[in-house]
């Protein structure tokens, strides 16, 4: 994450209207900084169309007060098991049952460890135990303690438990660092909320996705690489695997949370990558070829650093192919619905169609590459194109994109059947 980017101006996710149309939400907010976006979430719910009560933590109401939530929301606000009042009917179990959707924003790494080691120490986990609606975590915290092992730990332990985790963003945080730790802003939550409960256009379906970018070894130190940040094959996983589809995740070296609900394989070179997606591929439905893979790589690696002879003494590499994993997997018999992606500098659409011919492709995406696109960015553009067929996307969030994809792949596979 770069200084400039940190500073780029908020991402706005459209919301859309009535999309969690008489969902029951309960909204959960921990202690920490960010627990005054909570007021702005509340808000953006109900403009969904959900349902809303507020749980305020201990910590959470010296930063916040319940007065604020319970204007916005419309219900009173809880904050403690000992409520006489609510607790004589077993207040706590009748919100738990009330409650369609759980959703903790922010969630700080205090309330994350509770939650992993499943306490009910305080009314918030204690319903996050009784209940049996889905529950939706959004961190926010500072970078270190986000890139703690102990926190990333919890998390994982919580997404294997079923816990939908939602971020967190990077930037620039309250403490004056920048880096991964920031809650998403209230529209990224309310529409991923909305993605998660709505048509499951790939149900069933095995997707298998690689992403990020392949790293080939020059010498124990150096290798030669990419500047892919693995962040649209991730939103690609994501979106497939919130459209019902059971998903493996082929990642090159990259620094992002593993979706929930998706299987990740992590890999670092090309072949080792090859080596991954088509041991599954033939048992895959769909392939999403996302990853920015290296075309080369050095013909022998060097088994101690390579050493400076002199000032002016240059470096002569010898390169050789990698393997084309998209063109292997287009060739398969039978062969899943196979998806490529081409990042292009110059004539993108007219290359892009070359390379979905050349490589008889079912689908591909296209997208400009260059200051400020594609690699690095937090938003982009696709062109879609198939053989009978393109469609444009306007740039926008990454996120975004994945879904507009998962849901184009999904029409194409459902016309080819009934064809």
């Amino acid at each position: 994450m770069t200084r400039r980017e940190a500073h780029a101006p908020e991402r706005f996710v459209p919301v859309r209207e009535g999309g969690l149309a008489g969902v029951r939400v309960l909204l959960g907010v921990s202690g920490g900084i960010a627990a005054y976006k909570g007021a702005e979430l509340v808000r953006r719910l109900r403009d969904a169309g959900a349902e809303v009560r507020v749980v305020l933590t201990e910590n959470a109401a010296r930063f916040v007060t319940a007065l604020t939530f319970q204007a916005l929301s419309g219900h009173p606000v809880r904050t403690s098991l000992w409520d006489e009042s609510a607790e004589a009917a077993m207040g706590h179990i009748e919100l738990a049952r009330w409650a369609e959707e759980v959703v903790i924003a922010p969630a700080s790494a205090d309330l994350l460890a509770r939650l992993a080691q499943g306490q009910a120490d305080d009314l918030l986990t204690t319903l996050c135990l009784a209940t049996a609606a889905p529950v939706s975590v959004a961190p926010a915290m500072n970078q270190q303690m986000w890139a703690h092992a102990a926190t990333q730990a919890n998390a994982t332990l919580l997404r294997s438990r079923g816990v939908n985790v939602l971020g967190p963003a990077s930037g620039g945080q309250a403490c004056g660092e920048f880096g991964a730790g920031r809650l998403l802003e209230a529209d990224e939550i309310v529409s991923l909320l909305q993605a998660r409960r709505g048509p499951r256009e790939l149900a069933g379906a095995r997707v298998l996705v690689s992403a990020g970018p392949t790293y080939e070894d020059i010498d124990p130190v150096r290798f030669i690489g990419n500047r892919s940040s693995g962040r649209m094959g991730f939103a690609v996983a994501e979106a497939a695997a919130r459209a019902g589809a059971e998903v493996v995740l082929v990642a090159g070296p990259v620094a992002l949370a593993t979706p929930a609900g998706v299987e990740r394989i992590d890999v670092r070179s090309a072949r080792e990558m090859h080596e991954a997606v088509l041991a599954r591929a033939k048992s895959a439905d769909v392939f999403i070829a996302a990853a920015a893979v290296g075309d080369f790589r050095p013909r022998d690696i060097a088994v101690h650093k390579l050493k400076k002879a002199s000032r002016d003494s240059g470096l002569e590499l010898s390169l050789v192919q990698n393997p084309d994993i998209l063109a292997d997997v287009a060739a398969l018999e039978p062969r899943p619905f196979v998806v490529g992606f081409a990042a292009e500098t110059e004539q993108v659409e007219a290359h892009a169609r070359a390379k979905l011919e050349r490589k008889r492709l079912d689908l591909i995406a296209a997208n400009e590459v260059g200051a400020g696109l594609g690699f690095e960015s937090a938003d982009n553009a696709l062109l879609l194109l198939w053989p009978d067929g393109r469609e444009a996307l306007e740039r926008t969030g990454k996120v975004e994109l994945a879904r507009a994809l998962v849901s184009r792949i999904a029409a194409l596979r459902a016309a080819r059947a009934s064809a």
